[in-house]
């Protein structure tokens, strides 16, 4: 019952930004960008992509080393 009450308020947040997001886009019918204004958008999500996908690198390779084993210790005196 709790798996249901979690799954159901996150397709309601889903919904509203859905709802959110198709009311932004139909209220900024008619803007338009300028030629910087897309480079610098285009920039971005390169940059947002090149970050995300960097990160999730970096996790399957400290998964995959062992790093995330709770048997291997933090700590400096640890040294093996």
């Amino acid at each position: 019952m709790k798996g249901l009450f979690i799954v159901a308020v996150l397709v309601a947040l889903l919904a509203v930004a859905v709802f959110v997001a198709h009311r932004t886009w139909v209220a900024l019918e008619g803007v338009a960008i300028s030629t910087g204004g897309m480079i610098a958008l285009g920039l971005g999500v390169l940059a947002t992509l090149a970050l995300g996908i960097g990160l999730m690198f970096l996790v399957f390779y400290s998964s995959r080393r062992g790093y995330d084993d709770p048997d291997r210790s933090s700590s400096p005196d640890s040294r093996d």
